[in-house]
């Protein structure tokens, strides 16, 4: 069943249960059509186990997890509607969409009569440190880059404070970005072909940021695209960053860096504002279930430290288990480690058994035969 901005699948051998998935990104482009069929294609393997799944794009591209988890509970009552109450109805959120799904569950735990609305919640790869806390690196980022590469703005262009993420009416483009850095670092370039100068600056990016080589154009678009969407178009122009006190560290000449790089304080109504759309509280009331590769290199695995913090502030960790992978990888982990995430939720809801990573790992090895790829749970793992 496809709508305008959703797509929704029902197998044939239906178990019952509903699997409503919350997109990552953000994705900063006006929402398309077919958007919701890419993130089905990633998770085809709940449909093929016998779930029911529904994905929708938000209203609108950019940052805001208040409004997505509208949109992902709409898209609940959508199914509900159109379908009937499942057996079972399950939250999935993954990346920025586990950000949403843990909102969503928080804001659309029950309903006015007091019903559950989400039996159980499923976060793979989440950014799940909330805004306030997630972003941060970026912001640091963009002024270790800048400090270095002088190119971002360019000496001839505006300048303007760095965590504003650019300014309005720029019509920079991503490839605009990737030929900056690749200017100044020589990424995108083998490395023979990169100069002296350019190893040099790269090296002190990484080593200072802790942001992987491959993944340097993706985090510093993000720190530039996603920034102007979340300060001027959630926070009123707001900033919501601070490196005041910030003492980078690992670049060739730390004393110069800390002296010269760009310095802002954070307005604390900007970071009221942020905190309210997109942190969590950590009073979960559905059992809550994760995955995280350890050395994933886009929403790093410390963010399930701040969650398990924050659940068990609020005296709620009896309904959370964590699970971790020995991948380097962020949008896709192996497919039959999905499958045992889903079996695992299913038979706590169905039979009251609470998962351990262990037992996770073991339903993995009986469906890795299935889907032809390996499993890598590390159970002894903690952040």
């Amino acid at each position: 069943m496809r709508g305008d901005y959703y797509w929704i699948a029902v197998p044939d051998r239906w178990n019952g249960t509903l699997v409503v998935h919350a997109h990552g990104g953000p994705r900063t482009g006006a929402p398309q059509p077919d958007d919701p069929l890419d993130d089905l294609n990633r998770f085809a393997m709940t449909v093929r186990e016998g779930y029911a799944w529904a994905g929708s794009t938000y209203r609108r591209g950019g940052y805001g997890v208040r409004m997505a988890a509208e949109d992902t509970d709409t898209l609940r009552q959508l199914f509900w509607d159109s379908f009937g109450r499942p057996r079972r109805t399950l939250l999935h959120g993954q990346s920025w969409g586990g950000n949403v799904a843990a909102k969503a569950a928080e804001l659309y735990a029950r309903d006015a009569e007091g019903k559950v609305v989400w039996d159980g919640v499923v976060l793979t790869s989440g950014v799940l440190a909330g805004g306030t806390r997630a972003y941060g690196f970026r912001a640091d980022l963009r002024a270790v880059y800048q400090y270095v590469c002088h190119n971002h703005p360019a000496p001839d262009e505006p300048q303007y404070p760095l965590w504003q993420g650019l300014p309005e009416g720029s019509r920079m483009t991503r490839a605009d970005l990737a030929e900056r850095v690749r200017t100044c670092t020589g990424v995108g370039l083998p490395e023979a072909q990169r100069t002296p100068v350019q190893k040099r600056n790269l090296a002190d990016i990484l080593a200072v940021t802790g942001v992987e080589e491959d993944e340097l154009v993706a985090h510093l678009a993000w720190g530039t695209f996603l920034f102007r969407d979340m300060v001027q178009r959630r926070l009123d122009g707001l900033n919501p960053f601070s490196n005041i006190d910030r003492v980078y560290a690992g670049s060739h000449d730390d004393a110069a860096l800390n002296a010269g790089v760009q310095r802002f304080a954070a307005d604390p109504m900007g970071v009221a504002r942020l905190a309210y759309d997109a942190d969590l509280s950590g009073l979960i009331v559905a059992p809550t279930l994760t995955i995280h590769g350890k050395a994933d290199p886009t929403a790093f695995v410390g963010n399930e430290a701040v969650y398990r913090d924050q659940v068990a502030a609020a005296g709620r960790s009896e309904l959370l288990v964590q699970t971790f992978t020995d991948e380097r990888s962020h949008s896709a982990l192996h497919a039959p480690e999905y499958v045992a995430l889903f079996q695992a939720m299913s038979a706590w809801l169905d039979e009251g058994r609470k998962p351990t990573a262990a037992s996770v790992a073991a339903l993995c090895e009986t469906a890795k035969a299935r889907y032809g790829q390996a499993c890598a749970f590390d159970v002894d793992f903690k952040p």
